[in-house]
């Protein structure tokens, strides 16, 4: 039995990195979920013990937890599958823990609370939960401030206030979008500070120009959450329509702003870094940042047109600007994956041209590096050239030489691969869940398809509403729980969590 301690060792040696991981982030996430009790003690709901338990229980788990991993399983620097592994089981851990405030807090079900606490990391926003007008802000806050943690990485958040090892890149490389990237500073330590620099320099601008526009604190702070972290959540029912439900002096102005927020989610933030620093032609001097604002150009114009032909939009210069300002937010809110709404995307506003489109967004998303999901306009670009490099090769000569260039230079073949084989993966995902959606649920095929291309895409909105999507399968749920997981983790660590063969090394210790 003694000799055999060490082989175990070495076999498992997957699980024990992985676990002493996990624990060490249990401590950082204790922190995080006594954050909103803060807000309590200023909405004065310090004094409900519902909303005292919501939090501090699932802080003592965590701690707990956190505690006992790292005592009972040995570390190690990670390598890249053990990274893989980690940012997995992270994300399912964190939501597993980060769903029992709406558990204890509001009595949700713990399937609707894990499916809210999943849509917040990801930064999905699809919900589970009506009657937000009347819930508690501290439940409100919480729920925003998930979406805030998972713009960037929850992860990557971890490895900038408590780990420097020298697995930190694995790391990163796993939670992050995985292609090819240059650093803004040498160092992975030091571009993850300036991305974070960056991403609460921004949050706090969100805040003062909806303060400014007359926006209470409460709400300026969680929608500057949910816009920079394109996620989607919002304290009312209606969204950002609510601000014009209520005559709000300034609503227009709020929309504006909110669409400069999600602008600025959606972008490559290396783009921001070169724009702080001076290089304003960084805003298109490059494939990506020439596609992404031809995609918003070409969209809104469509989509407009549609409008102008359904409605007379010339008989005022007001109606002309509610019509284009609402098709902007819209165009925007989809394609940044943000999922804001002033109108709900399935309403009579828009057309059936619309309605396509809106799904062509949702599996475009925003840039490589922001914090939209899709497949990034990038890979979109990359799979067009890779089009006209086929198209190439059948009119010349097979020893002439074809190659996919972007920005001057040459796409490595591997990542060909790696994004044709990821584009093929988000395909069957989609069919599987529009699948199962229509056998479970009695919705049409057009609902059900956009239901998994929401999940999938992190977008939030679809042509399912917020009711029929609370009364969907438990089944239903839990495929889209994945399906959001898979997109924001970009589908291999999810999958990895199921290969028995990953948790253990046959005796064998990859570095």
């Amino acid at each position: 039995m003694l000799q055999d301690t060490p082989y175990r060792m070495k076999r498992f040696h997957n699980v024990h990195v992985v676990l002493h991981f996990i624990g060490s982030t249990f401590f950082v996430l204790t922190v995080l979920l006594l954050v909103p009790l803060i807000v309590a003690i200023l909405t004065g709901e310090i004094y409900d013990t519902n909303i005292i338990k919501a939090f501090l229980y699932p802080a003592t788990l965590s701690l707990t937890s956190g505690i006992l991993l790292v005592f009972f399983f040995k570390g190690g620097s990670p390598n890249a599958l053990q990274a893989m592994l980690i940012c997995g089981v992270g994300w399912v851990t964190f939501s597993a823990v980060g769903a029992l405030p709406y558990l204890i807090g509001i009595h949700a079900s713990y399937i609707n609370s894990f499916f809210e606490a999943v849509s917040g990391f990801t930064t999905t926003g699809i919900t589970m939960f009506a009657g937000l007008d009347a819930m508690p802000r501290t439940i409100l806050f919480w729920r925003s401030f998930t979406q805030w943690l998972g713009g960037i990485g929850i992860l990557s958040f971890f490895l900038v206030v408590a780990f420097r090892g020298g697995g930190a890149h694995r790391l990163f490389g796993a939670e992050s979008h995985k292609i090819e990237m240059r650093r803004p500073v040498p160092g992975l330590y030091n571009t993850m500070k300036i991305l974070w620099i960056i991403y609460v320099g921004f949050t706090v601008i969100i805040v003062l120009a909806l303060l400014l526009a007359g926006v209470t604190a409460f709400d300026s702070v969680c929608h500057s959450f949910t816009a920079l972290s394109t996620g989607g959540f919002s304290p009312y029912d209606a969204s950002i329509a609510q601000y014009a439900l209520i005559n709000h002096p300034h609503y227009k102005l709020i929309e504006y702003i909110l669409i400069v927020g999600m602008l600025l989610g959606g972008t490559n933030f290396l783009i921001h870094y070169r724009v702080l620093k001076g290089n304003t032609k960084a805003l298109w001097d490059n494939t990506e940042m020439k596609y992404w604002w031809g995609f918003i150009l070409l969209f809104v114009a469509i989509i407009f047109v549609e409008r102008a032909k359904a409605v007379s939009l010339f008989s005022s210069v007001t109606s002309l600007e509610e019509n284009f300002r609402t098709v902007l937010f819209q165009v925007t809110a989809i394609i940044t994956t943000t999922g804001f709404g002033t109108q709900d995307i399935g309403s009579p506003f828009f057309g059936v041209v619309a309605r396509q489109l809106f799904l062509v967004m949702m599996v475009i998303g925003g840039c490589v590096g922001s914090t939209g999901g899709g497949l990034k306009v990038l890979r979109i670009a990359m799979l067009e050239k890779l089009i006209h490099r086929e198209m190439y090769r059948l009119r010349t000569p097979r020893r002439a030489i074809s190659t996919v260039v972007i920005d001057g230079q040459l796409v490595d073949m591997d990542e060909i691969q790696r994004v044709s084989a990821l584009f093929f993966a988000w395909v069957v995902l989609l069919i599987f869940g529009g699948v199962v959606t229509a056998s479970l649920s009695g919705l049409g095929g057009y609902e059900s398809l956009s239901g998994m291309f929401s999940a999938v895409g992190n977008i939030g909105p679809s042509f399912i509403s917020v009711q029929q999507m609370i009364q969907l399968s438990p089944v239903i749920k839990m495929v889209y729980i994945f399906g959001m997981l898979a997109g924001r983790l970009e589908i291999l660590p999810v999958l990895l969590l199921f290969t028995p063969g990953a948790w253990y090394s046959k005796g064998v210790i990859r570095r």
